[in-house]
């Protein structure tokens, strides 16, 4: 597995950076997946300078960020066509005030792995999160160093679609509805929230209680209220699922979110990507296994049916 790596200064300037926190949280992990990181240079100079030699034996050096090596990362992210030259998604981790966190390359690795639909990681909860899932997945015991993550009964979750994703959203929670109705809360925006009430009900969700709490649709400021309850910590997942191929005519307020969640990066968790979501629910599926409870009702049963 070839994963790019990037992180702005703030994240690795210091020796308790964001950067060395995630590696040490995870070190063990990518070792037993056999991840190669593929690091931006002042990156992968940072990491060789503070850990011990051998301690990461795939990393991989690509030139400074202001040489191309962002964007080289995106290219292969694309893929170049060769295994060696693809990149099975992305690692950055990002300090919302470093200007270089909006240049195009930053952006554009955003967006081509949401459109080929590969991890883009941007958080620390979100890179041990992504590292824990594929240990799970792999075959591998749960790693107690990753149980803050998934104490779904503590946490809140947001659910977010644009328009064109509205679908595959109705779809995923149809699936995973027992996965996601552990979690203490869940929040979204008008329309999908609407949709999401309604699906809840028609699977036995109690009627007089709303299965999500609806904020303003996101034209209105709804991404603005949800991104206030994540820097206020009472939102520690979002599952935001972006179409990557139109105009946002409230495009300020998504980065909003998008900054709220890279500012508390060690305690917020956000998955972009319809196929990672799932994903990411499987795993969660088998690490946490257990009977979904409905408010004043005992376990829920049977199986969650397909589509919406």
């Amino acid at each position: 597995m070839r994963i790019g790596l990037a992180a702005n200064r703030l994240h690795h300037e210091r020796a308790d950076a964001a950067l060395f926190r995630w590696l040490r949280a995870s070190a063990i992990g990518l070792r037993e997946l056999g991840v190669e990181l593929h690091a931006v240079g002042r990156t992968h100079d940072a990491i060789v300078a503070a850990l011990p030699a051998g301690s990461l034996p795939g990393l991989t050096r690509y030139p400074n960020g202001r040489e191309g090596g962002l964007m080289k990362l995106v290219a292969e992210v694309v893929g170049m066509g060769t295994p060696e030259r693809t990149l099975d998604g992305a690692i950055y981790l990002i300090d919302p005030v470093d200007p270089s966190s909006v240049f195009p390359e930053a952006i554009a690795l955003k967006r081509q792995c949401v459109i080929h639909g590969k991890p883009f990681i941007s958080t620390v909860a979100s890179a041990r999160d992504w590292v824990e899932m594929e240990r799970i997945h792999a075959g591998f015991p749960a790693d107690p160093g990753a149980d803050d993550l998934h104490d779904f009964g503590r946490q809140t979750l947001a659910l977010i679609a644009h328009d064109a994703r509205k679908p595959q959203m109705l779809a995923f929670v149809a699936e995973h509805f027992d996965v996601l109705s552990q979690f203490r809360e869940r929040i979204g925006t008008g329309t999908t929230g609407q949709q999401l009430n309604a699906l809840a009900w028609s699977r036995g969700w109690p009627r007089d209680q709303a299965w999500i709490q609806r904020f303003q649709s996101g034209p209105l400021g709804g991404d603005a209220q949800i991104a206030d309850r994540v820097l206020e910590g009472h939102c520690q997942r979002a599952i935001f699922f972006e179409d990557p191929h139109v105009a946002r005519q409230h495009e300020a307020d998504i980065q909003l979110l998008e900054r709220a969640v890279t500012t508390v990066t060690d305690t917020a968790v956000c998955i972009t990507a319809p196929n990672i979501a799932a994903r990411w629910a499987l795993a969660a599926r088998q690490r946490n296994a257990a009977p979904v409870r409905t408010p004043g009702h005992g376990p829920a049963t049977g199986t969650p049916s397909q589509g919406a």
